[in-house]
């Protein structure tokens, strides 16, 4: 603003306008002023050349630039966090996650970053979990307050009573003590279906047939002592109620307890539907919800450069990189195009978010009887980013593991430390030379209690299909075996 003022001449009001222009981050903006800044240091004295010299350096301040003092504070920050995530590195992703608890769209992102760094990030536990997401000998605790329908009041009073009293030891015991004007049906039922008595007496189907009752149970039982009444048994020590009597039933299905998770919680805790997949998702997807917004620009820019270069657009259909997707399937919505063929639009979840994906005509026509909601696949195709939201459009249909069986190149085998001759590991060496593959094998030897790793003859290829594997584990003498 002073340099606007003291060689253009500007008024307050009109260096104001400039400060804003790079404030927003806007050069078009701020080139516009570019005639107004020449002509005023012209009436001030300044030469053209030296009116733009000067201007230009004003220019890159319009793409990022700060003043000294808010370009210190940046870095006094960034090194804190940097510091705390190196030192410790659970409580900084415990205070992220804490500012993200409401927010569906973070909280799986910081999560999954907090499991990449080794920390365990635990479901909700009634004597584990602070209000707040909290660190316990090690693991993250997810914070009560984070649970729908519990509410902060209910989170708060179940921590109090656990400080001042003691853990909980089941759930019977946990109905005892809390106040029911404080957590009410509502934030008990929540608490069920999130896990928060998981590790206590009672699965969380049990719970969810028997809570209700138990409630009016526990209420009639207080009822009873609050009225004044004195039981004849009491000076015996026999028990004037009996205890609640529970119809046990057996656990709800894995995909079942972990989608109620997820609608309570906005995301995925105790486990993930694609635990099965993860090792086939880290080697072979090429294509995710985090790196679909950055191929979605590449390919508009690419076919930018070729529409200038004079392409037609029937010209750039086959161009751009393919790329490998998977994930479950959510949302399945099909449509009818103005020819009346049938086309999909749907979500394919990852364990960070999910990206959109696009089946056209020909595609879906060939794949729509193999496709159902929930379910886990792998998709070829490639990426179009001439919408807001990229979205990947898909060739091909894959087996996901038939492409992480692709994907490994080594089979481990680590060797108890009792043989002591070639002749005892003769069977294990025919059976290796009997099998057929394209995995290299890597033996793992310890000798007078110094490891050592062998790779075997190159001639020596095997498969790495888990029927051949457990084969491989039955042998004698073999003490591990992996893939890699």
């Amino acid at each position: 603003m002073q340099v606007s003022q003291k060689i253009a001449g500007f008024s307050l009001g009109a260096a104001d306008m400039l400060r804003r222009a790079m404030g927003k981050k806007k050069p078009e903006v701020l080139m516009g002023k570019k005639k107004d800044f020449e002509e005023g240091a012209i009436k001030n004295g300044f030469t053209k050349e030296h009116a733009d010299e000067i201007f230009e350096i004003m220019v890159p301040f319009a793409g990022y630039g700060f003043n000294k003092s808010h370009a210190a504070a940046y870095s006094v920050v960034a090194y804190r966090t940097g510091y705390l995530k190196a030192h410790k590195p659970a409580e900084f992703m415990a205070a992220n996650l804490t500012n993200e608890i409401t927010s569906t769209d973070t909280l799986p992102v910081y999560i999954e970053e907090a499991r990449k760094m080794g920390i365990p990030v635990d479901a909700p536990d009634v004597n584990r979990s602070d209000v707040i997401f909290d660190v316990v000998n090690g693991h993250i605790v997810f914070g009560l307050k984070g649970i729908k329908g519990m509410g902060e009041g209910a989170a708060s009073a179940i921590v109090k009573e656990r400080e001042a009293n003691g853990p909980y030891k089941s759930f019977d015991d946990f109905i005892s003590r809390i106040s029911f004007q404080e957590v009410n049906k509502r934030a008990i039922e929540v608490l069920i279906k999130t896990g928060g008595f998981d590790k206590l007496d009672k699965n969380r189907a049990t719970l969810i047939l028997n809570y209700e009752k138990a409630i009016q149970y526990e209420e009639k039982k207080r009822l009873g002592s609050d009225s004044g009444q004195v039981s004849l048994f009491e000076d015996a020590g026999i028990k004037e109620f009996a205890d609640f009597k529970y119809e046990e039933v057996e656990e709800m299905p894995k995909m079942e307890l972990l989608n109620i998770e997820k609608e309570l919680i906005g995301c995925y805790v105790s486990g993930h539907p694609l635990d099965e997949w993860r090792h086939a998702i880290e080697k072979c997807a090429t294509i995710s919800s985090e790196n679909i917004e950055k191929a979605g620009k590449e390919d508009k820019a690419e076919k930018a450069a070729l529409e200038a270069s004079g392409r037609k657009p029937w010209q750039m259909k086959n161009t751009g990189r393919s790329y490998v997707a998977i994930g479950m399937i959510q949302g399945l919505r099909q449509i009818l195009t103005k020819k009346g063929d049938q086309m999909c639009f749907a979500k394919l979840a990852d364990f960070k978010g999910a990206i959109d994906i696009t089946f056209f005509p020909k595609t879906w026509e060939q794949l729509k009887d193999k496709i159902q909601d929930e379910g886990v696949y792998a998709f070829k195709g490639k990426v179009d980013g001439s919408r807001e939201t990229p979205s990947l459009l898909v060739d091909t249909m894959e087996d996901p593991k038939a492409l992480e069986a692709k994907s490994i190149s080594a089979v481990h085998i680590k060797m108890r430390e009792d043989f002591s001759s070639m002749k005892e590991i003769s069977p294990l060496r025919d059976f290796l030379f009997g099998a057929n593959g394209n995995c290299v094998v890597y033996f793992h030897i310890s000798v007078n209690g110094t490891p050592f790793t062998v790779k075997a003859n190159q001639q020596m290829q095997v498969p790495s299909n888990s029927d051949f594997i457990q084969s491989l584990k039955d042998q004698n003498l073999v003490e591990d075996v992996w893939c890699e």
